[in-house]
């Protein structure tokens, strides 16, 4: 490691940079970027998810096959949970602070020369996003790993992760998010979201709704790539709810996979890990099917930090990064099937750029009358929408002003919402802590996890 450089300190350097909720719609820096450094975005295929909810674990499950079959992997999602090398990993496991350092302070120059030419240009220099899109590629480049597993950052064709071209194109479930920068319509999502499909590649899709799929479909065929849909060529056959999660039976496009262990919660996880099936169908050939020993190994050892996540029990705290009505709902469906809760507490912290009404109306909605009461709080994020605007809302929501508690400070709220989830009487109070993936960050450190 260079004495210059720490991974605090690159992190500090990043973070002076346009934030992460502030991409730029463009690619030609990227494209630029990858030239100067020999194009690392080449050296190794891709398999490329987008898609609205769903695009981590979805790609924490595909990540899991491709090590199973023996191969040497890259996984780039986002955001981080605790530190940011998650962002980057390396056969499932972070990149070495080394490593991290290393590549940074090699590439650093040249991203330099490119910030002077768009600086020249009158255009913003390399965002945060974009920076660790280019140190992610470089990474994967050094290594070298055998296939990289790249989840989109927001949308598809001017994202910056879109500088590599996807052997396998995977779109998770769409639904409305970031509709000031998307689309007002799942339709107008989805014609963002496609721009990853690109000839010569193989387009896998969640079951979507109706106008998503068929923008889908018609940019399959316009660049003239197979393509397979859940719920016509492949999907979940049956699941059950089993200890640590659920077991399922899933019809691929090569192949049927009876009993699955997905220790995963939720009709959408098995959903996930249908679809990731098929993307490694379609990785290795999409002729024949898979081992089904090598999948269960693969799925079995497969875990999503801030994911409908026990952090505790007696009483049981779940962090769960539902960011989005969609998420919330499918993350109550799953609450309702797997956890025998007689009440629920439940914390909740929204970042100002999501529908905090939408979500809001949807944890009232989804939770029910399991849900007894709601502390709203605030993570340390700048972007954090303040914890009495949120009670505010929550109250022309008709959420009624005893169940709602208001503090500013996550900790303060997790202490309250243990006393009154310990306060039940048959002791099956749980505790739920969700609404943006900033508040669940800060939850899992409280609480002790401080690795993802």
């Amino acid at each position: 490691m260079t004495d210059e450089f720490s991974v605090e300190s690159v992190y500090a350097e990043l973070l002076g940079r346009a934030p992460e909720n502030k991409m730029e719609p463009r690619l030609a820096p990227l494209h630029r970027a990858m030239d100067i450094l020999g194009e690392p975005n080449k050296a190794f295929p891709i398999i490329h998810v987008t898609g609205t909810n769903g695009k981590t674990s979805t790609a924490r499950m595909i990540e899991a096959g491709l090590r199973a079959h023996g191969l040497s992997t890259g996984r780039y999602t986002s955001p981080h949970l605790s530190k940011v090398t998650e962002r980057i990993s390396i056969d499932g496991e972070p990149v070495p602070d080394e490593t991290f350092v290393r590549i940074w302070d090699e590439i650093r120059p040249y991203l330099e020369i490119v910030d002077g030419e768009l600086e020249a240009d009158g255009q913003p220099r390399l965002t945060y996003f974009e920076c660790l899109t280019i140190l992610g590629f470089a990474v994967f480049a050094d290594q070298p790993v055998n296939v990289a597993v790249i989840e989109v950052g927001l949308g598809g064709i001017t994202d910056a992760t879109n500088v590599g071209d996807g052997q396998v194109a995977v779109v998770t479930p769409i639904s409305l998010d970031h509709t000031e920068l998307l689309g007002e319509t799942t339709e107008e999502i989805a014609y963002e979201k496609a721009g990853i499909i690109k000839p010569g590649g193989f387009l896998i899709s969640a079951a979507q709704p109706v106008d998503a799929a068929q923008v889908l479909l018609e940019k399959a065929k316009e660049v003239n790539v197979p393509f397979r849909f859940e719920g016509v060529e492949f999907g979940v056959e049956s699941r059950n709810v089993a200890v640590g999660g659920q077991m399922v039976t899933i019809q691929g496009i090569a192949g049927r996979y009876e009993d699955l262990l997905v220790p995963l919660h939720g009709a959408h996880q098995a959903e996930n890990a249908a679809v990731a099936v098929a993307a490694l169908e379609a990785f290795f050939g999409a002729e024949k099917p898979l081992d089904a020993e090598v999948l269960q190994e693969a799925f079995a050892s497969v875990s999503s930090p801030g994911r409908l996540e026990v952090l505790r029990t007696a009483p049981t705290i779940i962090v769960d990064a539902a960011h989005n009505p969609e998420g919330i709902r499918v993350s109550a469906e799953a609450i309702h099937e797997a956890f025998s809760f007689s009440k629920l507490v439940v914390v909740v912290g929204v970042l100002k750029e999501k529908d905090a009404e939408e979500i809001l109306r949807q944890l009232k909605e989804s939770l029910g009358d399991l849900a007894s009461e709601y502390c709203f709080t605030q993570s340390n994020s700048p972007r954090a929408v303040p914890a009495e605007d949120l009670a505010e809302l929550a109250l022309d929501l008709g959420f009624g002003e005893d169940n709602i508690h208001v503090a500013e400070k996550l900790d303060d709220a997790l202490e309250w919402a243990v006393e009154r989830a310990e306060s039940n009487e048959d002791l099956a109070g749980g505790i739920l802590v969700t609404g943006s993936i900033t508040l669940v960050a800060e939850a899992r450190i409280l609480l002790g996890k401080t690795e993802a």
